[in-house]
Formats: structure tokens, C-alpha cells, sequence
């Protein structure tokens, strides 16, 4: 069916197949992910955030008002403005060392090609010409008004500033004698530049009349062009041509930030000074607006050459963000909503608009038809707030002024068409005067503007804007009242043609030989975790992938701990007082917890019995001599893997009594646990936990993420049953912290020494040093005292030996290892050292070693289970291959294909006479059925690896059993994550391969993820502490939305010499998304948030050599997608999702409110993907990890057909187009002689080719490297036929 009303090409054509019911869920079922950024589960819920729409809660300084009875609020005596109390000086951590995005990075290709039509074109119009000038692609353009007025055939639109700079957001000074302009010129940041204004001709950079300078400066461009991409560095005289060339010699910066950004600078009436919407990034990387006021240089300041410093963060603030009921100025900086699109209504006024659904958290798919943003007057003497247009219906944004100040324009939505509106300010009369703009984005977080800025013509009798594609004209008439209306002349374009120049820098890829990793007979493990030290210091014990290793701490031997069982061990410890002892937690998925104890010397293995059954973790013994000990450990409840059913009570720490063996020799290899009490505690079980006992079993050392406190457990109980605890340290943001104690006759306990992970690295702080209460930290100007740096390039796992004296760190396979008392040879480095705290010279103290341990691969178990009948024959088939991306060459009917030891041996024809191949371990008649190249998920998303308990994993299966052969994860835990792949490659579980991206390199303000790169140094150590973890298994990495160019750019170096792709967040932020395919980013991860491209952007995109990844699930620019599957899918009831997932996790999909299919942009975005790949762009499919895991994904696949592509090439995105951006393409994503078997078989009668596209989840088999599972009941089918994993209860019903 078709979506109703004209969209004027903006919307899109809703398609038979998909049901017109239209929901979401409600906010109670939204709020399933949280926003919080706990280091344990680094999966950020950034993008798939809570949806809860917050009531606006107002205070005293409140500028939101959602009534326009309410319309005059002025700020009362008394009251301060808690914006004046917060101070903004945390982020950045450390200031940008000099860079320029135009030289420091080379851009080897250049990019031509003309355009009629282009994408969010921001304007403004010359006050007394009429001339127009945009932005677009990133450049800026002029129109002359003497040509478009003549409305005869295409204006040469004349390109005023171009370059590798982002340009944008035009605007001109009132005397239009300057143009104000948006660019992240140098460093990166965006900024507001002003340059003087000559005319359209004069400006013109590709005039045949162009004076002497720019006729010398566009004669060396290609030489000097050439000079630069082969790294010899610019000259001033060849700065002195770029500049010309580009448009902005002699330009002046207004704005000098180095971590904030600004957008939409106005000028005053004045011309003296701008106003501009400053973006503030809190814990989430989505900005809060505020005004700010700059002063700007005046016309003859800009022809001497006058300029001034401007210290960065200069300004002053006239818009603050509101605040909350109950919330105080020291959480100022936590508020994710202000104002925005501020615009000068006289010399004492300011008018802006403002999200006001949401009270303080940004929350997607809201409502755009109720309405969202509501437009707002402030008085800046009297600080009067006015509102003057309310949010209801359909929102008010992107305020625009007419000449004279009667008339303010705005957009909102009315129904499903996007209204261009004026309202007469002396009357108060409301009147559409245009239906035919594209859809606002007041759904998203938009840096950009909810829509283009517009303007009025110098006499008011017109309004130039953009919609679909064109920049138009619309007539204005002046009714009865004397109000602005529309007239009776209806909106025309203004035909234009544009050449788009650009340099591009070479897109980021690599090749990576899945095949040969995969096919060995071992693979490595890299990322070990649960680091313990035994008193001496000369030997550890830690945990490889489930797996529990000591190894003598110089030596090159690594040793597995002897076990009970083949089941997964965790959180290992030694027994002090006696060194060959080792106590570890073995876990079973229907048993659960238990505890062993390990003599490595005899071998001997006991089992503790006793022990409830329960979630228990961190068992340690105390500091006794003889045999009876005591023993703490930790209860935890239930969680993502391990269920809720199940021992969920009492949570905490426990204490109980043991009894050491005696010797080898006793008959019983079992010891019981006693008297186990629970101890009230200040623990936090779902921190990380590091225990000892100090005074032998008196106290207890706790050690968590940010604090190390002792508890005096022979103190006893006071009469609520707590016992006493003393801290001994805490950290601002440390993820990790662990503190060396010491008795201090006079205060009892101390920290000698206190250890912590801060922004990835490793610290020490000495504790002397130390005030009370003091919070380590390793800010520059803010650090602890006597603070010394002593990782490279980070580490985590960090303990200390029991007298404090040596500590103990991982990074990947690496141990390192530091003496306390060398730190003395770099006293004088450390204490000069404000910025790295001494590290050039501490480095060279640290001893590392690297420990290596592997496992066999799982063809190499494949083989052994086949018992030397390894060879799989598959025949009647009809074969999907994915070999050329040819649809008519790659479908072979009657096909057959042969599997051996995981890989595919051949592929074909299988003529009547032929026989099949003998003696093989298993045949298969597809029976005409279709078979596939397993899929491959680009951009998925799981919370399992941040569970503490080594349980099998209901995630991986559910990927599994619905077809997904290969998972790519654009966010985790950079060590949790590669642990959770060992375990699953090693046989722990079953599931897809995965290839993460560890943690963000994330720009907001969060402390367990924020990374400044403020240098090449720290790009280089973020992707290695990647690699270190992953190995050859780390392909990628993740720029989440960073503020500054200059960073992203120097990862990117980095990341050619490391061999690794660079998949950025979307982030809602189209200015900075192309910036990442100018800059050559592998891909974009989600779509651009504005659904609908034109050519501009179509053709940059499809040719520039950049990936999509639009995930329509999580669509931009309105509802997103997923909610139509919870309306379409009856999921709760689902036969094959009740098997695999969680029940609980359905159930809260169950309800949904009604949505009209214009509430939907997926259609519009689909529709782009379409356009481009038809021009050569790589589209993927990726699901974002959105419930119900696995059928959201033939969900995506569906979402990714709507506009316009076919099933094979919809196929394609899931399989080799993904393989081939992710650099797989050699070993996976077609069916091909010597690729890996993964593949998928269809029963007879599913048409994925030519039926409907949502037949692809109606899988027969699925094969991951050889190994057959029956898809609807991930039963093994071949080589061990029967074979289930079985998983920890999860449901009651």
C-alpha cells in the first residue's frame, strides 16, 4: 500500500508485504537497555538507549514551558542560574597537541563530479543582492540573485570555499559585508570563521576572471596537492596558495574550541557580535545546546589582518541548559537536552527552539506528531523567557526572522506532510503557508538543525529554502491584517548545477586470512583476566578463557591447573602460607558454583562441599597458619546468562570454615565447608572484586573499581548486624583500584601504595602522599601527587604482591611486572612530568613477558569427532554462491557441494550421470532447497560477555540457529570480549565466530571509556591495546563520536600500520558522518540521520569506497524499526524464539502502541541504500543486537528491501558485501572452492530468491566451519549427531 499524502519525493512507498500497523513499545518495556557505563558491560546502550519520554519537571530557572498560557517567565530574585555555579573542567582530560586536517593527513584522490540536486543545504540569503549561499558535501556555494531571478535553464552555482575543511552553515553580517561560516578547519573542531563578503562573482574560486593570487595558487595545485600526499610538509608560501585556493585566506576564527563545537552562528543586529549554539557531550555523546555570545571582527579588522587570541572556551553564555526538580549545579553537566537555533530577535532578544519532551535524557522515536520541539523568546536584560510557539502538534523548530521582524518562520509536522509555517508576531496568527518540505529530524539528536536554516529575500516578499533535493522559492503575500501568507504564485525551484570537488583520503582496508586462522590445529588465547599473586611474588595464577593457568614469573612455562572436570573454571587464588595450593571456582550451567582446591605439587584435587547451591565468586583463605582457615567468598544474584530463576536471594559476602589437607594421602578428596554466615557488607557483587584477609582471619582487604576498604570482621557486629569498615583509598574514575596496606601505629591502616586503572592506563600513587578522603586521579593540573604512570600502553588485572612491594599487570598475553623501589630512579621524571607522569622513563623499569597458551581450533575438533570420515556431500541443491555478484551466474539449480575438514572442497553442477562422491561422512539431498553463504552481521550487539560466570551462552545460539554464521560487534569490553571468543572457539559453547572492536574510542564524557588522542602516541596505544587482546582476531576499531578531526585522523594512521578497519558511530551527526568517508573510514555504522540523499551525497557516498551499515532497525529521523516487528510479530508466542531466548525477554515485548507508517523513515533510508548501491556501494546488514535477537536480523533484511533492491541483492549485503568490507572476503561470504563451510540449507519450497524476502529466517540447516546443527533446535546433526548444549534454567514456564 501507499503511505498517503505528497511527500514531493521526500517520502516513501510503504510496500504490500509489510503489514500497516505501526507500533512501539511502551516506555516501561523501552527502558530494557541502560544508559550507565559500567565498566563490566561496556556494550553501550548508547544508540539502543532507554526510550522513555520524561516528563518536563520544572524550577525556578526553567525555561521549558509545554502550555502557552504560560507564556511570560521571568527568572526570580534570589535564584542563580546553576549554570553560573558548574564549571566545565573535567573534558577534555588533555589538550590537543598541533595539528591540521588539510596537511597532517594525506588525501590522495580527488573527487569531481557535477550535481543538480543536493542534501540538507543550509542558506542564507544576501540582506541587499538577494544572492544565496549554501552549504553542501561540506563546501560552500553562492548563487547570484541576478541569475536565478531570470528562472531560464540551470545557475551555475559558484563554489566560495572549498578544501578539505567541513564548511557549513552560511550566514551573512546585516550589512552583508561578511560572511560568517561553520568549519573544522585545522584542528578539527568545528568552529565559527568569519570572512569578508565580495559578491558571488568576486568570491568565485573557478572563475575564468580570477585575479592574479588565485590564478598562481590554482596553476600549483596540483604540484603542491602531490607534495602533501607523498608527506612533504607545506611551506608558508604553499599554505599562503591553499588557502587562496580554498577561499579562506584572510579569514579569522570568532570561536577557539578545542572539545566543545558550535553550529549555527547569527549576527547581531549590530554586526559586532554573533550568538551560536555551543554543544555540551555529558556521560552520552549526544550534545545539549546552549547560546553563546562571541564578539567579531569587523570589516577593516579583517582587511589589516588585526587578530586577537582567543583563549580556548572564550565566550559568554546567554541560553543555559535547564534543569530538573531535585537536581543541583554539580549535575549541570549530566542535563542532555538545551537550547538551540538561536537567531537575534532585536539587540536585547534572542529566539531558539528546544526539545521539550525530554526532561534531562535524550530518548529516541518519540513522538513527532504530538510534538517535540517548542520555540522560545528571552528577554537578556530582564531574563524573560516567552514562549512563542508551542511544541503541540507537531513541534516547532529551526526559527527563522523575517526582514522586518514581524514575521517568524518555522517548520512542524502536520499529519504526513512537513509544513513550512509563519507566525505573525504583533498578532499572534498562525499561518502554513507550504506543505512541501522534507520531514524534520526533531526525533533526533541533531547538531545539524532539525532542518536546514532558511531566509527571507531582502524585501520580504519571499522565503528561499530547502526541500527534496532543490533549493526554492516560496512566494509570500500580505494579507488584510498586514501578515506574511502564502501567495497565490506557488513554490518553485531555482534550478542549479554545482561541481563537487573533494579530496578523499584512501579508504581503510585490509585483507585478513580468516581461512589460515581458522584452519590451524591450534589457536591462541590472548586475553587472560582474574591476575593473583602468590606472597613471594614469583609465581601467578590467573584465568585463560575458563581456563585456570600459574606460571612461574620469569620462567617460559605456562601450567594448566589441574581439574575435577571439563567445565569452565574461574576466579583463581593462591593459599598463602602454603604456595602450591590453589583455590578456584568451577562452574556448571545446571549444578552451578563450586569450589576446588588444587595442590600443584601432588596433584591432588579436593572438592569443597557444602557450599549452597548459588552464584558464588572470589574465594580466598586467610592469612593462618596451621590447617583450619577461614574462607570468604561472594554470592551474586541472577544474571543475562546464567537466568533469574535460580538462587537469586542474599546476595553478598559469606564467610565459613575449612579444614586444610593434611597430606596427599588422605582417603577423602573432599573438604566441607562450615558454619557459612552471611556478613552485611558495603561489597558491590556486581563490581569487580579483588579479596584478602589482613591480621590472618581479623580483617578483610576489599578491593573494587573505585575504592579499597578493609573490613574489621573481628570487631564484630554493631546492632543492625554491619560490621566496621575503614576505607583505605577510592578513585575519581578508576575502573580498576587495588592499594597496598600498611599498619600505621597511629591510625591503624594506611595505603602504603595504591594502584589503578584511569583512561586504560596504570597508575601509582604513593600513599604518603595522599590527603584524606582524597580521590586518586591522573587528570593533568588535577593529579594526585607523587602520581606516576606506569603502563605504556595500558594494562588492567592489577594486583600487588601480599608485602606491597612489586605489582603485577596484564596487556593481551603480556605480563608485566614493576618493582616499587626502582620508581625512585625516575623520581625527578615523574615529578617534571605534569602530562605523562613519567612514563618515557618508567618504561624502561618494567619487566614484561609474554605467556602463551592455545587451544585446539574447533576444525581441528571437527576432525577428531569425524573419525577420518570429515568429507560433507550436499547435492539437489539449488546454490545461492555469492561468487560474483551476478544473480543470474551465481545461482546453480541442481547443484552440488562438498565440505572437508571445515572448508569447501568443490562446487558445481552435478550432471545426471555423475556419481556422488564416495565415502564421505555425511550426504545430504537438499531436495531442490537453496543453499547459502552463512550471514554475516555486521553491526551486532549482546550483553553475555560482561557475565561473570563462564556459562554457555543463549545468544550465540539464538545468532546461530537463525542463520548468522559471523558476528561483528561495534562495541564491547576490549577484554571481556575476546574472552568470551576464546571460550566459544575453544568448544565452551556454540555460536557464530566473532570479531569485536573491544572497547570504544569514545569522545564523551564518560571515565571507563573517554579517550582524548590528543597525539599519534595515544592513537597508536588505543588500537594496540586492541590488538594486544585480539591478535589477528582484531580487525577493527571504533571512533564513537569524537570531537576533533584531528584524533579520528590519527587513528587512522595508526590503524594503517596495525592492519585494522575503522567502523564509526553514526552518531546522529550527518556533518561529521561525512567526514568520516572523506577521511576514508571502512564504514559508517547506521544510517546518515537524514534518510532521504540526493546526488550530492549519493554519489560521494556510493563512490567513495565506504561501507553502510544502516541498521533500519534503529532507524534515524523517526520510529524506529523494530517497533514494527514487536507490531507485526506475535514474539511472545513465537515456537522458535521460547526455545532459544529467555522468556522474560519476549514478555516485555508484548504490548505496543499504534504508530502511522509516516511515523516510520526506514523507508526513506532503505530507499537511499538502494540508490547507492545501484552506483557501487557496499551495503551491509546489521541488526544492532535488538530484540529478539536472530529474527531482527532477517528483520534488517527486510527493512533493507523496501527500497527498492531485490532479494539477491539484499542476500548480497548479508553475505559477501559484508565479507568483503570487513576484509573476509578470501575466507568467507560465498560459496567457493577453499572458503570457509559456512553456509545455510533451506528446505525444499522456500523461495529466498524470488518469494518474500522474510522466508530467509526458514533455515533447514545451519553450518558454521563444517559443523551441522538443525536450525530449529540447534541439535547437532553431524559430525556428532544428537548432540545439545545444555543451558542454565531461564524460564518458570
Amino acid at each position: 500500500m501507499e503511505s498517503k499524502g505528497a511527500y514531493y519525493n521526500v517520502g516513501a512507498a510503504v510496500p504490500a508485504e509489510l503489514p500497516f500497523i505501526d507500533t512501539t513499545r511502551t516506555p516501561q518495556q523501552a527502558s530494557r537497555r541502560s544508559t550507565s557505563y559500567i565498566r563490566i558491560l561496556k556494550y553501550l546502550a548508547l544508540c539502543s538507549a532507554a526510550i522513555t519520554l520524561s516528563s518536563i519537571l520544572p524550577t525556578p530557572w526553567s525555561t521549558l514551558r509545554l502550555h502557552s498560557q504560560v507564556s511570560n517567565v521571568p527568572l526570580q530574585a534570589g535564584f542563580v542560574d546553576p549554570a553560573s555555579e558548574w564549571h566545565d573542567d573535567i573534558w577534555p582530560l588533555r589538550e590537543q597537541t598541533p595539528w591540521d586536517i588539510s596537511t597532517d593527513f594525506p588525501f590522495p584522490r580527488k573527487f569531481e563530479y557535477d550535481v543538480t540536486e543536493g542534501t540538507w543545504l543550509r542558506l542564507d540569503v544576501h540582506p541587499t543582492s538577494g544572492d544565496v549561499v549554501f552549504d553542501m558535501v561540506g563546501d560552500l556555494y553562492c548563487l547570484p540573485a541576478a541569475e536565478v531571478v531570470k528562472k531560464d535553464g540551470l545557475t551555475k552555482a559558484r563554489p566560495v570555499l572549498l578544501g578539505v575543511p567541513y564548511d557549513s552553515d552560511p550566514h551573512f553580517s546585516p550589512e552583508g559585508d561578511r560572511l560568517l561560516f561553520r568549519s573544522d578547519a585545522e584542528l578539527g573542531v568545528e568552529n565559527l570563521w568569519v570572512t569578508l563578503w565580495k559578491g558571488c562573482d568576486a568570491m568565485d574560486l573557478r572563475s575564468n576572471s580570477a585575479n592574479d593570487s588565485l590564478r598562481t595558487a590554482l596553476n600549483a595545485q596540483t604540484l603542491e596537492e602531490d607534495l602533501l600526499v607523498n608527506g612533504i610538509k607545506e611551506n608558508e608560501l604553499r599554505r599562503r596558495n591553499r588557502l587562496i585556493r580554498e577561499g579562506r585566506f584572510g579569514a579569522q576564527r570568532v570561536t577557539n574550541e578545542t572539545y566543545r563545537w558550535v553550529t549555527d552562528g547569527r549576527f547581531h543586529p549590530s554586526g559586532d557580535k554573533v550568538v551560536a549554539t555551543k554543544w555540551y557531550t555529558s556521560g552520552r555523546s549526544l550534545g545539549a545546546g546552549e547560546g553563546w555570545e562571541y564578539p567579531v571582527p569587523s570589516v577593516s579588522d579583517i582587511e589589516e589582518g588585526k587578530r586577537v587570541d582567543i583563549a580556548a572556551g572564550d565566550g559568554r553564555r546567554i541560553t543555559a541548559r535547564a534543569l530538573p526538580a531535585g537536581w543541583s549545579s554539580e549535575e549541570y553537566g549530566d542535563q542532555q537536552i538545551g537550547p538551540e537555533q538561536h537567531i537575534w530577535y532585536n539587540d536585547h532578544a534572542v529566539i531558539y527552539s528546544k526539545n521539550v519532551k525530554d526532561s534531562s535524557t535524550f530518548s529516541y522515536s518519540k513522538d513527532v506528531h504530538q510534538g517535540i520541539y517548542a520555540i522560545f523568546q528571552k528577554n537578556l536584560t530582564s531574563d524573560e523567557i516567552t514562549t512563542l510557539v508551542d511544541a503541540t502538534p507537531g513541534g516547532a523548530s529551526r526559527p527563522e526572522l523575517s526582514r522586518d521582524g514581524r514575521t517568524l518562520a518555522f517548520v512542524r509536522r502536520v499529519r504526513d506532510k512537513e509544513a513550512l509555517v509563519l507566525k505573525d508576531l504583533s498578532t499572534g496568527t498562525i499561518h502554513h503557508v507550504w506543505y512541501g518540505l522534507n520531514y524534520d529530524l526533531s526525533t533526533v539528536s541533531a547538531p545539524m538543525g532539525t532542518y536546514p536554516s532558511f531566509a527571507f529575500t531582502p524585501s520580504d516578499n519571499a522565503i528561499i529554502i530547502w526541500a527534496a533535493g532543490q533549493i526554492y522559492t516560496v512566494p509570500l503575500a500580505i494579507n488584510d491584517f498586514g501578515e506574511k501568507v502564502a501567495s497565490s504564485t506557488k513554490p518553485y525551484p531555482i534550478p542549479f548545477v554545482a561541481r563537487i570537488e573533494k579530496r578523499l583520503a584512501e579508504t581503510r582496508h585490509d585483507e585478513f586470512d580468516l581461512l589460515k586462522l581458522e584452519t590451524r590445529d591450534t589457536h591462541r588465547i590472548r586475553a587472560f583476566k582474574e591476575l593473583r599473586v602468590n606472597d613471594k611474588g614469583d609465581r601467578v595464577v590467573f584465568q585463560a578463557a575458563g581456563v585456570t593457568y600459574v606460571h612461574n614469573a620469569g620462567e617460559g612455562s605456562v601450567t594448566k591447573v589441574p581439574t575435577l572436570h571439563e567445565t569452565p573454571y574461574y576466579s583463581p587464588t593462591f593459599v598463602h602460607g602454603a604456595e602450591d595450593l590453589v583455590l578456584h571456582a568451577r562452574w556448571s550451567d545446571t549444578h552451578f558454583t563450586s569450589f576446588e582446591l588444587v595442590d600443584l605439587s601432588s596433584g591432588a584435587i579436593y572438592e569443597l562441599k557444602g557450599l549452597p547451591f548459588g552464584r558464588y565468586f572470589s574465594p580466598v583463605l586467610c592469612e593462618c597458619s596451621g590447617l583450619g582457615r577461614k574462607i570468604a567468598f561472594l554470592k551474586s544474584g541472577g544474571d543475562l546468562l546464567t537466568g533469574n530463576i535460580l538462587a537469586t536471594a542474599k546476595p553478598g559476602l559469606y564467610i565459613g570454615d575449612i579444614r586444610l589437607p593434611s597430606d596427599d594421602s588422605q582417603l577423602s578428596h573432599s573438604i566441607d565447608i562450615e558454619n557459612i554466615y552471611f556478613v552485611p557488607s558495603d561489597v558491590d557483587t556486581e563490581d569487580r572484586v579483588n579479596m584478602r584477609f589482613l591480621e590472618q582471619n581479623k580483617k578483610l582487604l576489599v578491593q573494587q573499581s573505585r575504592s579499597a576498604f578493609i573490613i574489621d570482621l573481628g570487631a564484630g557486629p554493631d546492632k543492625f548486624g554491619k560490621y566496621p569498615h575503614v576505607p583505605l583509598a577510592s578513585g575519581k574514575m578508576s575502573t580498576e583500584l587495588v592499594a597496598a596496606p600498611t599498619v600505621s601505629s597511629k591510625d591503624g591502616y594506611k595505603a602504603q601504595n595504591v594502584a589503578f586503572v584511569d583512561f586504560f592506563h596504570v597508575y601509582l600513587a604513593p600513599g604518603d602522599k595522599l590527603k584524606d578522603d582524597e580521590e586518586v586521579w591522573s587528570k593533568p593540573g588535577n593529579a594526585t601527587t607523587g602520581l606516576a604512570r606506569i603502563s605504556l600502553d595500558g594494562g588492567h588485572d592489577v594486583t600487588f604482591t601480599r608485602d606491597g612491594k612489586k605489582i603485577f599487570w596484564f596487556l593481551g598475553p603480556y605480563l608485566h611486572s614493576l618493582e616499587i623501589e626502582d620508581l625512585t630512579r625516575c623520581s625527578s621524571a615523574i615529578e617534571k612530568d605534569t602530562i605523562n607522569f613519567g612514563i618515557s622513563c618508567v618504561k624502561n623499569l618494567i619487566r614484561y613477558q609474554e605467556l602463551v597458551i592455545e587451544h585446539p581450533t574447533d576444525i581441528a575438533r571437527l576432525k577428531h569427532d569425524a573419525k577420518g570420515r570429515d568429507q560433507v556431500v550436499i547435492y539437489n541443491a539449488t546454490l545461492l554462491t555469492m561468487a560474483t555478484g551476478n544473480e543470474q551466474w551465481d545461482v546453480i539449480s541442481g547443484g552440488l557441494i562438498t565440505l572437508r575438514g571445515g572448508v569447501i572442497t568443490s562446487i558445481g553442477h552435478l550432471a545426471q550421470d555423475d556419481a556422488i562422491p564416495r565415502g564421505p561422512g555425511m550426504v545430504i539431498n537438499a531436495e531442490g532447497g537453496f543453499v547459502v553463504p552463512g550471514f554475516i552481521d555486521v553491526h551486532a550487539h549482546w550483553n553475555g560477555f560482561g557475565s561473570r560466570y563462564p556459562a554457555k551462552s543463549w545468544e550465540m545460539e539464538t545468532f546461530l540457529a537463525y542463520g548468522v554464521t559471523t558476528l561483528h560487534n561495534p562495541s564491547a569490553d576490549t577484554v571481556e570480549g575476546f574472552v568470551e571468543r576464546s571460550r566459544l572457539e575453544s568448544g565452551q559453547f556454540i555460536g557464530p565466530r566473532i570479531f569485536t572492536v573491544g572497547d570504544i574510542i569514545y569522545g564523551a564524557g564518560e571515565a571507563g571509556i573517554h579517550q582524548d588522542i590528543v597525539d599519534e602516541s595515544e592513537a597508536y596505544s588505543a588500537l594496540v591495546r586492541i590488538k594486544a587482546e585480539g591478535g589477528s582476531a582484531s580487525i577493527s576499531y571504533k571512533n564513537y563520536n569524537l570531537p576533533s578531526r584531528a584524533s579520528r585522523q590519527r587513528l587512522l594512521l595508526a590503524a594503517r600500520n596495525l592492519s585494522m578497519l575503522c567502523v564509526p558511530e553514526g552518531g546522529m551527526n550527518y556533518d561529521w558522518d561525512l567526514t568520516y568517508i572523506l577521511d576514508g573510514m571502512t564504514t559508517v555504522e547506521h544510517a546518515l540521520p537524514v534518510p532521504t540523499l540526493y546526488d550530492d551525497v549519493i554519489t560521494l557516498y556510493a563512490l567513495s569506497g565506504t561501507g553502510a551499515t544502516p541498521t533500519h532497525i534503529v532507524n534515524y529521523g523517526g520510529a524506529w524499526g523494530e517497533q514494527w516487528v514487536w507490531a507485526t510479530e506475535d514474539i511472545p508466542n513465537d515456537p522458535k524464539l521460547r526455545r532459544f531466548v529467555p522468556h522474560d525477554e519476549l514478555l516485555v515485548l508484548t504490548e505496543s502502541t499504534a504508530r502511522p507508517a509516516n511515523s516510520y523513515q526506514f523507508f526513506n533510508t532503505s530507499a537511499s541504500i538502494a540508490k547507492m548501491v545501484g552506483k557501487g556501494l557496499l551495503a551491509h546488514i546489521g541488526a544492532h543486537g535488538e530484540p529478539p535477537l536472530g529474527l531482527n536480523y532477517h528483520a534488517e533484511m527486510l527493512f533493507t528491501k523496501q527500497g527498492g533492491l531485490s532479494n539477491y541483492e539484499v542476500i548480497r549485503a548479508a553475505t559477501s558485501s559484508a565479507a568483503k568490507t570487513l576484509g573476509l572476503s578470501g575466507s568467507i561470504g560465498a560459496l567457493s572452492k577453499n572458503k570457509l563451510a559456512d553456509l545455510l540449507v533451506y528446505p525444499p519450497g522456500v523461495d529466498i530468491l524470488g518469494g518474500d524476502i522474510s522466508a530467509t529466517r526458514d533455515i533447514r540447516y545451519v553450518v558454521r566451519g563444517g559443523r551441522f546443527w538443525d536450525a530449529s533446535t540447534m541439535e547437532e546433526v553431524w559430525p556428532l549427531k544428537g548432540k545439545k548444549q545444555v543451558l542454565p534454567l531461564f524460564n518458570t514456564d
